[in-house]
This record gives C-alpha cells, sequence and structure tokens, in this order.
C-alpha cells in the first residue's frame, strides 16, 4: 500500500462575469490528493494522510477520495476552513495559483496527531508546500525521517512561492528531506527557483550523494531525466495538444510510482539497481499518463486501463 501525505483542497477557476459577480468552477485538487487520486486510478492500494474540513468543501473532498477509492482511514477532521487554490491557466496551459489557505485543516496536523501507518504500507509520497508550512509540514518531516529505514520515501518538491514566498525556507526543507528520501522528483522550474547557481546535474549528483537512489527532474513538452548513481536516462514526452497542464507533474509521479510498484521494484535496493532501459521505460510510461492529463481540463488523470 502507498500512503501519500500532504494538502487537498479546491482548485477554483475564474469564468465569465456575471450581473452580480463572477462563475466560479470549483475542482478537487492540491498536489498530494491528486498523487493519491492518481495512484487509486491506476489501480495501486493508497490511503491518504491529510487534514479535512468539516464544512461542505470538507465533505466533497472526503467523498471524492471515497469515489476514486482512496483509504480515508488517515484523514483526520477538524474544524479549521479548507484551503482554496484560485486558478488563473495562462495562453499556453501553464497555471498559476493564489492560495487561500492560513489556518485552514490541512495546516492542523501534528506529531501528536499523526495517526498510526497501516502495516500494509510499503511506500510514504511526501510533497508539496503542506512540507513548508506549519503545523503539519514539521510532522510530515519527522514522520519521513521516522519511516525512512522501514519502506520507501518518495518525495515530489512542487515549490509554491506563492503559499510561501522565502525560497531559504522552502531550500532548507528540501534539504532536510533529502537525506530521508529514496526516490526524489523535480521539474526544471523548481531547480531554477531553489538553486540558480547549479545545473539539474549538479543537484542530481548532490542529492545521490547525500543518499538518494533515484532523482527524476521533469522538464514539461521536453521530456524528463532519471539518474541513479550508476546512470542516467533522458525520455522524452508525447506531442499533444494541451488544455492545460494542471496535475501532470501530480500523474508523472503516481504513474512512474505505479511502473515500479507493478513490476514489484518498490524498495530501495531495487530502485537503486535500476538499468537504462528499465529507467527509460518507467519515464515513457509516466509521461504517456502526464500527456492523457494535459489533454483535459484539470487534474483529470487517467485510469489503468487508457495507459494500456
Amino acid at each position: 500500500m502507498f500512503v501519500v501525505c500532504g494538502e487537498a483542497l479546491m482548485d477554483v477557476y475564474t469564468g465569465a462575469s456575471t450581473p452580480t459577480g463572477l462563475m466560479l468552477d470549483a475542482r478537487i485538487g492540491g498536489s498530494p490528493l491528486n498523487v493519491a487520486q492518481g495512484l487509486a486510478r491506476l489501480g495501486r492500494p493508497v490511503a491518504f494522510l491529510t487534514g479535512l474540513s468539516s464544512d461542505a468543501i470538507g465533505e466533497r473532498l472526503m467523498a471524492s477520495l471515497a469515489a476514486e477509492g482512496v483509504d480515508t482511514s488517515l484523514v483526520l477532521r477538524n474544524d479549521a476552513p479548507s484551503t482554496l487554490s484560485m486558478v488563473l491557466v495562462d495562453a499556453l496551459g501553464v497555471p498559476r495559483y493564489a492560495f487561500h489557505g492560513d489556518g485552514a485543516a490541512d495546516r492542523q496536523i501534528t506529531n501528536e496527531t499523526l495517526p498510526n501507518l497501516p502495516a500494509a504500507t510499503r511506500a510514504l509520497q511526501f510533497g508539496s508546500y503542506a512540507l513548508a508550512v506549519e503545523p503539519v509540514g514539521s510532522a510530515l518531516r519527522a514522520l519521513a525521517a521516522r519511516e525512512c529505514d522501514r519502506r520507501l520515501v518518495a518525495y515530489d518538491l512542487n515549490v509554491r512561492l506563492n503559499v510561501e514566498p522565502d525560497i531559504a525556507h522552502w531550500r532548507g526543507v528540501v534539504e532536510y528531506m533529502v537525506p530521508f528520501s529514496h526516490v526524489l522528483k523535480t521539474s526544471d522550474e523548481d531547480l531554477d527557483l531553489l538553486y540558480p547557481d547549479e545545473t539539474p546535474e549538479q543537484v542530481a549528483a548532490r542529492w545521490l550523494d547525500q543518499g538518494a537512489a533515484l532523482v527524476i527532474v521533469t522538464r514539461g513538452p521536453h521530456g524528463a531525466t532519471a539518474w541513479t548513481r550508476a546512470t542516467r536516462v533522458t525520455a522524452p514526452s508525447p506531442r499533444i495538444e494541451v488544455v492545460d497542464t494542471v496535475g501532470a507533474g501530480d500523474t508523472f509521479q503516481a504513474a512512474f510510482l505505479t511502473w515500479l510498484d507493478e513490476r514489484d521494484l518498490l524498495t530501495p535496493g531495487a530502485v537503486a539497481a535500476l538499468d537504462a532501459t528499465q529507467l527509460e521505460a518507467m519515464l515513457r510510461f509516466a509521461a504517456r499518463a502526464a500527456s492523457i492529463t494535459c489533454s483535459r481540463r484539470g487534474a483529470d488523470m487517467p485510469r489503468r486501463q487508457e495507459l494500456d
């Protein structure tokens, strides 16, 4: 089983003006929630560890998780409001976000309220701003440190400066997480923010020296590159007509984890031993899944049969 840890929210798209305001289209989102539902759609057993509000949005998020087949036994409910993310998609389909989440329900997890993990947990997935805001960030970082010797830890950086604008703080979170993460995935955009004076190759080499088994850097339409201590592989992205890229990185994450799990490679040792042929196949599978998400609006991730 996978356990995905992090935030859950509503992505709110602005529509046409009305005589009294604006039309709004609210869609279920949040990077970790997307990964959890993406794994479920790809046929993987997955639980979601998050804080959800008791408000109407929290109820809708809970219903969506259950409908998608995500185990909700690790969801902690509270009376704080739900996070809203206002989404503006540019002409190239690239989203920009404005978050409204101070004091929200998904930030209320503490070390004292962390639930026990199911015995069947094989991999923990962390990512996005839940690691960088408090009190949930301290709790999740401690969870990664505690569990990294017991099961695979995967970390998708997903830097969000509109949630936490201090890039030095983000850099500190990343550097804390690297020694406890077996698999690190990031984008070229995140690396430009975090380490503007280093190349992706330099960052990957440093992370591998610090203990990572696999580092993946995505480049949107220009493909993705994976590094282990033994090899480096780049694979292209399929050419498609992009509607928007909301959820593309989350789909990529869910898909490559699925590829590993389907082949019983979901251990640090197995990941470290991946050869060039395996890495290329994994990247191509994940890129194909992400391209399907990009071909439709919002984080509408593919089901397993769409990738056969």
